[in-house]
């Protein structure tokens, strides 16, 4: 597996241990429908969450937030919508991306953004 497929597995797993740190609860990692894929599916206050994780090792070629495009955001929703159906959820639901640093020193930091699409 290529560094950057390893690098990203390993941002979605801090991500998730992050999320669960701060009071949500995990349901599902690398949900798959036809081309879609959603990193992490998580439950936070009754909200069901669907969450795109992206890794940097700096900002030099961008934030996270600006790698999630319309195609991707379109495909996410696709499998969101799939999922839902599936698990008859007839609650709200909230779009986030996380972004996962890696700073010179190799210390971990996340970027949140809650309702980041729709």
């Amino acid at each position: 597996m290529a560094e950057h497929n390893d690098s990203g597995k390993l941002a979605e797993e801090l991500a998730a241990d992050w999320l669960v740190s701060k009071g949500y609860e995990f349901l599902v990692k690398n949900y798959r429908h036809s081309h879609a894929e959603i990193d992490l599916i998580m439950k936070h206050r009754g909200l069901l969450i669907f969450v795109e994780v992206k890794f940097r090792s700096g900002t030099g070629f961008g934030f996270a937030e600006e790698f999630v495009d319309s195609v991707k955001r379109k495909l996410i929703i696709k499998a969101a919508d799939h999922f839902i159906y599936e698990n008859d959820w007839h609650k709200d639901i909230r779009f986030d991306i996380i972004g996962v640093y890696r700073d010179r020193t190799g210390k971990i930091n996340f970027r949140h953004f809650e309702d980041a699409f729709y």
